[in-house]
């Protein structure tokens, strides 16, 4: 399946994106075909893995726009490869309106798709978009406390509070217009940078794409820390699909699990790490089916966008 490149703007600066047209109108309704919007999660990049999902929604019968935030991957801006969660959060806005003016697709069925930390944008920009009907958060990391306590605890004191310390200089240099402090977004275990587990390189190398850069600014530590999605989990209205990890050695479980709860709709588990259900490994088939079968049942003719939830959510789903 090909995709076509599009290019829409966020704050007056050009964002790279891919739009994958619905192969069939089995969802479609009066108004059109749903539409998707994704984005990658920490320091990602639209050529690093999210083709396989959005080709099998697609394949389902909704369009999708997968992006690139502003100053990564094949998007403009600066300063380059430095997160700012406002920022990229106002992205995923103005791809939504991007998608609305796609051909044959319905502006007031949108779903949202998201991974780690995109996993926590989406629910930020869900709770206040409407039109957002569904949403998919794939190991999303939910509380950057609880993420940042489970990477301390990989790391001495010394060198956690050596890296907070740069951070904020860096944050400091960027405010002021000058170029932010850089680190290695993943290495090997004892060598510096922001993802250094056992394996962390190896399984985000495997997933990277030709735009993707191994590096990112040293202030990341300082927006993780300030992610919270409890609130706007339960003002969302939006239907939801959690997919856990159990074995997320990155993004804790029970925090994922805590913040399930508040929302309408499915929690799946499934005995993996963080890395286990993109493409390429384990549990990326499994994975990918159910964001398809959730999605059918949100969208499919006949089934109101407002319908209670299938499943009963005190009892999350186990996918085994």
């Amino acid at each position: 399946m090909t995709h076509t490149d599009v290019t829409f703007t966020s704050e007056g600066v050009a964002c790279s994106g891919w739009h994958f047209s619905a192969n069939s109108d089995r969802l479609a309704g009066p108004g059109g075909r749903p539409v998707v919007v994704m984005a990658h999660g920490f320091g990602g990049t639209k050529d690093s893995g999210l083709e396989p999902f959005a080709e099998q929604l697609s394949a389902a019968g909704a369009d999708v726009l997968a992006f690139d935030y502003r100053g990564f991957g094949a998007s403009d801006g600066q300063p380059r490869q430095s997160i700012s969660i406002r920022r990229q959060q106002r992205d995923y806005h103005a791809a939504m309106d991007a998608a609305k003016r796609l051909p044959g697709v319905d502006g007031d069925r949108i779903a949202l798709w998201g991974s780690s930390m995109s996993g926590a944008h989406v629910f930020q920009v869900a709770a206040d978009r409407p039109e957002v009907k569904a949403v998919i958060a794939m190991t999303p990391l939910t509380s950057g406390l609880a993420a940042g306590r489970a990477s301390v605890g990989e790391r001495s004191v010394l060198t956690a509070l050596s890296w907070t310390l740069t951070g904020m200089a860096s944050k400091v240099a960027v405010a002021r217009g000058a170029s932010p402090t850089m680190m290695p977004l993943v290495a090997l275990p004892g060598q510096r940078g922001a993802l250094a587990l056992d394996g962390a390189y190896e399984s985000y190398t495997s997933i990277a794409g030709p735009t993707w850069r191994n590096e990112i600014d040293a202030a990341v530590g300082m927006e993780i820390g300030a992610i919270r999605t409890t609130a706007a989990a339960k003002r969302m209205r939006a239907r939801l699909l959690v997919q856990i990890a159990d074995f997320d050695r990155y993004v804790p479980a029970e925090s994922v699990a805590k913040t399930a709860v508040h929302g309408r709709g499915e929690v799946h588990h499934y005995p993996c790490d963080h890395f286990d259900v993109w493409p390429g490994h384990e549990w990326h088939d499994r994975v990918a089916a159910d964001q398809v079968a959730f999605l059918t049942r949100v969208f499919a003719p006949g089934v109101g966008a407002s319908a209670d939830p299938a499943v009963d959510t005190t009892q999350p789903l186990r996918s085994v």
